[in-house]
């Protein structure tokens, strides 16, 4: 009983000691952690104070000198410190694992590799299946297959295979040939199996400014194409339309942030001063040799100062463009800015894929208005329908309707669905069809009140006839059809301005046959007629 007893203290007194050395070194940890970070802010207050009132930062006080060397010191101890620990924890792990195996114990979970990788040598002497089978293992990541088997259509067959075993879901109606998967390898979809079919049919032709067009459109929707031919016919038998770019600018906004609102005032006054804007011009235009700034407008949000940078960009819609020129002046503003805090390339105020009221105010890509005549007969001969109808359904559809919804930009029957249908088939960015369906249709009777005057006004259309999804050999066989294939050589930006004035030529004649439709009661008979399937041919014809 005795010896258990002065066991039982001397355990009682290690397990003292080891609670107290416990307690000291927390308390330890403690102390280095609280000087660590109170030094390290105090140095960053005080070098953040030298960039303003630009002192040399190698210039130290004794304050700073003893500051850097707790720092130092409290950075060592807690390295030392945390570092031995995770290693001794670790290892300690390994020893637990082996002790267990070597006892025919096994843990419940062992930790996990990642399979090996396979080299690009092997990878490209494997047979397909092998292939499939290492993507669906994770051997050979998904994502670089093309660059492993310098084949980019086997690798989006093998890809296709992979997402079939790991999902469990059969991808048949996906097809796979008839597409050259070489020509979107790193600028138009990344990681590919497939591609999707929609088709494409032609309105027109569509008689603008003297010239005739036949445009495609990219659509599952019925009816549309068939209504926009109509619009074509009528614009065509009224003499045609015309069309007027009044602005073609793209723009990038970036937002920056200083420590005051005087200050970020300082850089806004700046770059709104007509004397400063040749030298930022000057680094805006090295961006590239069709890049042209042209305007720079600024707007503050307390101390955050967003800027809209606006610039011709050729026959490129121009969005990678413009971003390379506004990151060029950023570089040229830290020298005389050098408190400027760069959040981001883009604040939302250029304003790119979203409907916003600066567009519709301002105008970003092209600022188009394009007009019709169109005679009183042939409003009643291939619109069947009156004048009057029109104008009244449009002041109380598109005008005073748009106006109770509260729209922006929104005042028209339905110029989205031929600028998205233009956009696919043309390779354009179909999300940027938000903006570029901003639209206000304006009917008038004119000519004693007999004809009918059409406008639509389209402030922000973005398109571009090179780059992007241009180049793809579906997308650049319409723009051809349109005459506007790849860049003007006479006139840089020549092409996609036309294409702009199409595009809103085309919404015209849309929103001239959908609101005829509507105003003679014949929607739904039309949609009933071209919106449902139909295997007999003759009835369709007919």
């Amino acid at each position: 009983m005795g010896v258990q007893q002065k066991i039982s203290k001397n355990e009682k007194k290690n397990q003292k000691k080891q609670e107290d050395s416990q307690s000291i070194l927390y308390l330890t940890n403690v102390v280095f952690f609280g000087l660590f970070f109170s030094v390290a802010y105090f140095l960053l207050n005080r070098w953040r104070e030298k960039i303003r009132t630009s002192t040399p930062l190698h210039v130290l006080t004794i304050s700073e000198i003893l500051a850097l060397v707790s720092l130092i010191a409290s950075f060592v101890y807690l390295i030392t410190f945390f570092g031995i620990a995770f290693i001794l924890h670790y290892d300690e792990e390994e020893e637990d694992i082996a002790a267990k195996t070597t006892q025919g114990v096994l843990p419940k979970k062992l930790p996990t590799l990642p399979p090996p990788k396979i080299s690009d040598q092997k990878v490209m002497s494997m047979e397909d299946e092998e292939v499939v089978s290492a993507v669906v293992s994770g051997s050979i990541p998904s994502y670089s297959l093309e660059s492993k088997l310098g084949d980019c259509r086997r690798a989006a067959n093998i890809r296709n295979q992979a997402v079939e075993r790991v999902t469990g879901r059969s991808l048949e109606g996906l097809p796979m040939e008839g597409f050259d998967y070489n020509s979107i390898l790193g600028q138009c979809c990344e990681m590919p199996i497939g591609f999707v079919q929609i088709p494409v049919g032609v309105a027109g032709p569509l008689l603008l400014d003297g010239n005739e067009y036949t445009v495609p459109m990219a659509t599952t929707e019925g009816c549309l194409v068939a209504s926009t031919n109509r619009g074509c016919k009528a614009i065509y038998v009224s003499g045609g339309a015309s069309a007027v770019v009044l602005r073609d600018g793209m723009t990038r906004a970036p937002v920056v942030r200083f420590n005051s609102a005087k200050r970020a005032s300082q850089l806004k006054f700046f770059l709104e001063d007509p004397q400063n804007f040749d030298s930022l011009s000057h680094t805006f235009n090295k961006s590239s040799r069709f890049a042209r700034l042209q305007s720079i407008k600024a707007t503050m949000a307390g101390k955050n100062l967003y800027t809209r940078f606006t610039c011709s960009t050729g026959d490129a819609m121009g969005m990678n463009m413009v971003s390379k020129g506004v990151q060029n002046v950023l570089d040229f503003l830290q020298t005389d800015f050098p408190d400027m805090d760069v959040i981001g390339i883009s604040g939302n105020f250029c304003s790119d894929k979203k409907a916003a009221a600066v567009n519709w105010i301002e105008g970003r890509g092209k600022s188009v208005v394009c007009e019709a005549v169109i005679k009183e007969e042939v409003v009643k001969k291939v619109l069947k329908t009156s004048v009057e109808s029109l104008v009244e359904l449009n002041m109380l559809k598109n005008l005073t309707g748009s106006a109770m919804a509260g729209a922006l930009g929104g005042f028209n029957a339905h110029a989205s669905n031929i600028v998205s249908a233009i956009y696919l088939a043309t390779g354009q960015d179909p999300a940027q069809n938000v903006e570029s369906s901003h639209c206000m249709t304006m009917m008038e009777a004119v000519n004693d009140g007999k004809d009918l005057h059409i406008s639509v006004t389209m402030p922000s259309i973005e398109v571009g006839t090179v780059g992007g999804g241009t180049q793809l050999a579906s997308q650049s066989a319409c723009l051809n059809l349109l005459g506007v294939k790849g860049a003007s050589k006479e006139t840089p930006g020549a092409n996609s301005r036309q294409l702009a004035t199409i595009v809103a030529g085309s919404v015209l004649a849309g929103e001239l046959s959908l609101m005829s439709a509507i105003a003679a009661g014949q929607l739904v008979k039309s949609h009933m007629k071209y919106n449902r399937s139909n295997k007999d041919v003759t009835k369709v014809a007919s």
